[in-house]
């Protein structure tokens, strides 16, 4: 958030087209899982996103190079799995262990029972991106071998040497402490702000804390200048109620969208702020994206919403 490079995938400005939405709907079924292996590679539910989003709309263009007598869920997978490293690279995490070596088969030790829960999913971050993505496709998508060595552009021995390696260091490894990313107090401020004004649909005052050029992106809806788009003007007529708070979502400070239920407010998804000085300069809205939550190992509100 704050000083972090989240600039946004998408290079498409404006609402996104019906075909794509089409497009989406069409592979409705293959999205959750997506997501979760995306945010166990990136280590987060919100980068995760990202990179799924990104990833589709590479499908969506390369739509009429498919072969459609073959099933499009590994097609996918490798396109959200090389769009995966690529994050990696650019966040500089990718290290020296990516290419794996064989390991002959003769000379493998037994190797470590490990379950698939979900803390063992956020502990593989732990891993080099290799084993990372061997590990989520064996041992969580159960994926054979042959198919988790075309994904990764690998041998069936680098595959069976990964996957030994990962399972061995996890059965050795303990949870990591999660580090919690520090917010400001200046960041801090100007997004309570941000809720308060937004909560009282005082969009002139919300206006004031947004800088000029402001980008938004609203997931799955919108990208672009925010000025170009009727923000404000979609949650004023949102089909249920809502309100915001301050909170965090694997330790990233975050905004975070609350849906009012029979008699409760429940945590619905949440909103990225990118904040630099005293300006919001980007703002990333995941409402439409109500499995991402879900998929978080921690979700909080900062206080009293």
């Amino acid at each position: 958030m704050n000083s972090k490079d989240n600039s946004p995938y998408i290079d498409h400005d404006g609402p996104f087209e019906a075909r794509y939405l089409a497009f989406l709907e069409t592979i409705a079924t293959l999205r959750p899982s997506l997501h979760r292996y995306c945010a166990r590679m990136t280590g987060s539910v919100m980068d995760g996103e990202d990179v799924v989003q990104e990833a589709l709309f590479e499908a969506y263009r390369k739509l009429d190079q498919f072969d459609e007598s073959r099933p499009m869920k590994p097609w996918l997978f490798r396109i959200a799995h090389n769009r995966c490293i690529d994050f990696l690279r650019r966040r500089r995490v990718r290290d020296e262990a990516e290419v794996a070596a064989a390991v002959p088969e003769a000379t493998e030790s037994a190797e470590p029972a490990l379950g698939t829960g979900k803390a063992l999913e956020h502990l593989v971050l732990t891993l080099p991106p290799k084993e990372r993505a061997c590990f989520l496709l064996k041992d969580v998508f159960d994926y054979s071998l042959e198919e988790i060595a075309e994904l990764v552009d690998s041998t069936i021995g680098g595959v069976k040497a990964a996957l030994k390696r990962a399972r061995t260091k996890l059965a050795e490894s303990s949870p990591p402490a999660k580090s919690a990313l520090s917010a400001s107090p200046e960041l801090k401020r100007i997004m309570q702000l941000y809720v308060d004004r937004f909560n009282r649909r005082d969009w002139d005052g919300v206006r004031e804390l947004i800088s000029a050029d402001a980008r938004l992106r609203v997931a799955e809806r919108f990208a672009g200048k925010l000025v170009d788009a009727p923000y404000f003007a979609n949650y004023e007529r949102w089909p249920w109620p809502w309100k915001l708070a301050v909170g965090e979502v694997d330790g990233e400070p975050v905004v975070i969208i609350l849906r009012r239920g029979a008699d409760t407010w429940t945590p619905h998804s949440a909103i990225r702020l990118d904040v630099i000085g005293q300006r919001i300069e980007r703002i990333v809205d995941y409402i439409h994206c109500p499995w991402l939550l879900p998929a978080a190992a921690s979700a909080s509100l900062a206080g009293p919403s």
